[in-house]
């Protein structure tokens, strides 16, 4: 233990102490009634506003991953494969502006509490919801592991996890992760609320402070990006190619259209982005938040340029295995050049920029399952208190296998399944944006063209091959069929997706095929808080429904 950085240490110890405090203090926070249910347990009781959402959103889509990944990308490969981050989240915003505040309001009048939920009350289909919940379950899986893979990284880089005994290497991740379960468990979604407020701000602090002062450290920007041009023009020998853009060629062009695109339309389909925004208190909310979260594009524009810094720093991301990692990069480069104690205080932003969206992850997963697989296939007749209950054990489970996943498994493999995860997830787009606006789309064509897309995709990301190592599923970008370009695999898959699920819904509509019940109506797609036909029952296909 000789290595490590006491000063840094403590800071962090500190901070993550007050932040765990916060989380088991949340279940007071506008304490309800009781807490035995999902909307109060899961989506906060629907209550959040404005700025409540802001941090919380904030803390659910910018995580500990993203403040390791995005930079540590510019570092290894350069802006094809880091900086696309910071376009897409500028054009998801009005993409959200657009259809976020419907699905809010009809799942305001009916009790929706997952993106799986709405798709059956519009179509009348378990079949197409059960395909829903499933790619959002499975999407959600890695993306909580790699949130581990984020506080892996400010553990090695502090000095801990060495040593071959494994209680004693990761006994730090162990006692994280028990906390976060055990206030997730008891709080709820005000967790994660309440310590989005300290994430967020720690995280603004840190990348502000860093990208003011380390430029002045390594001879400013001039330096900077004359050092990232020289290295990724650089050839690598492994591979017999530049190893990365500086500025994208025209080669790269479709790679870098589709990752930003793609990416966007995905980001609000996994579960945890629409559980944030289903626990806001009305649709303006939704829209006030879409006007204000590109805050949080300009934090990460910063955040993706601080790789290129440590390439003029000459950061030298190793592991406590001797094995260089440039996941470590962003961690390195604090410790390399900020006092310990400042030092200190960014580790604690990465790591708490772990635990809230992991929280919210392992909710929104565990809400899926609940709702969408256990009610409506296991127990048709559970109480609100019952998936409650059931709600939060499988947050516990879904926690505790993330963490066996990172600690038993190459973490390439999760950062491979995350990848996946994003293909997969766009193909429930049709199903969910499309069905807020119209019912062209038949349901057994959006199955079809679902299941096309995920095989489609799924298989084409395994060809892909890792030219170093030689594994499959080793990135997200393979040649468009037709075009001769490389994109992104998610984009073509949805194409196909799309294609097949309007062909055969103009097929199955002409032959007027039955295109199951919809039980909603135009009027709650606009819904606000307060609706007077909003009625709580105490038994029901959902715990909030509409009356006639």
């Amino acid at each position: 233990m000789s290595g490590v950085n006491w000063t840094a240490l403590v800071v962090l110890t500190a901070l993550f102490l007050l932040v765990t405090v916060m989380g088991f203090m949340a279940t007071r926070w506008r304490r309800p009634t009781s807490m035995e249910s999902l909307d109060e347990w899961g989506l906060g009781g629907r209550s959040f506003g404005t700025w409540i959402t802001w941090f919380l959103l904030g803390g659910d889509l910018y995580t500990a991953y993203t403040f390791v990944a995005v930079p540590a990308a510019m570092f290894a490969t350069g802006a094809v494969a880091g900086f696309f981050a910071v376009p897409y989240t500028i054009v998801l915003y009005p993409i959200i502006f657009v259809f976020m505040a419907r699905l809010w309001s009809v799942s305001h009048r009916h009790g929706y509490v997952t993106p799986a939920d709405f798709v059956k009350g519009r179509y009348g289909s378990r079949e197409l919801s059960l395909a829903v919940a499933l790619t959002g379950f499975l999407a959600t899986m890695p993306y909580i592991a790699l949130q581990l893979v984020g506080i892996q990284a400010v553990l090695e880089v502090v000095g801990l996890g060495g040593g071959s005994n494994i209680i004693a290497k990761d006994a730090p991740l162990f006692i994280a992760f028990a906390l976060l379960a055990a206030y997730t468990y008891s709080s709820g979604l005000r967790a994660p609320a309440v310590i989005a407020f300290v994430k967020d701000t720690l995280i603004y602090l840190v990348i502000i402070v860093a990208i003011i002062y380390l430029p002045t450290k390594v001879g400013g920007w001039d330096s900077i990006f004359g050092a990232a041009e020289q290295k990724m023009t650089t050839v690598n020998e492994a591979t017999g190619k530049p190893t990365g853009a500086f500025i994208p060629g025209s080669t790269q062009m479709w790679a870098y259209a589709t990752l930003g695109l793609g990416s966007a339309l995905a980001l609000f389909m996994y579960p945890h982005s629409i559980t944030a925004s289903l626990s806001a208190s009305g649709r303006n909310v939704i829209r006030r938040n879409a006007a204000i979260l590109p805050a949080y594009s300009f934090v990460l524009g910063l955040l993706a340029l601080l790789g290129w810094v440590a390439i003029a720093a000459g950061t030298k991301p190793i592991g406590l295995d001797g094995k260089p990692n440039a996941q470590l990069v962003i961690p390195q480069l604090f410790e390399d050049m900020f006092p310990s104690w400042f030092a200190g205080i960014a580790f604690a932003a990465i790591a708490i920029g772990a635990l809230v969206p992991a929280a919210i992850m392992s909710i929104a997963a565990a809400n899926t399952f609940t709702r969408n697989i256990y009610r409506e296939w296991l127990k048709p007749d559970a109480s609100p208190q019952q998936e409650a209950k059931v709600s939060k054990l499988v947050s516990l489970v879904v926690k505790a296998f993330a963490l066996v996943f990172v600690l038993l498994l190459d973490k390439q493999n999760a950062i491979n399944f995350q990848l996946l995860g994003g293909i997969w997830i766009l193909q429930t787009f049709p199903s969910i944006v499309f069905g807020l606006y119209t019912r062209f789309f038949h349901r057994w064509a959006l199955l079809a063209g679902w299941a096309v897309g995920m095989v489609y995709g799924t298989w084409s990301a395994y060809n892909v091959v890792n030219p170093v190592t030689g594994a499959h599923f080793g990135g997200s970008l393979a040649n468009i069929p037709g075009i001769a370009q490389m994109g992104y695999i998610a984009m073509t898959a949805f194409v196909i997706n799309l294609v097949i699920a309007g062909v055969l819904s103009a097929v199955l509509n002409a032959m007027k095929v039955s295109n199951g019940h919809d039980e909603t109506i135009k009027g709650d797609y606009f819904a606000d808080a307060g609706d007077p036909r909003v009625e709580k029952l105490d038994v029901g296909p959902h715990e909030t429904t509409a009356s006639p």
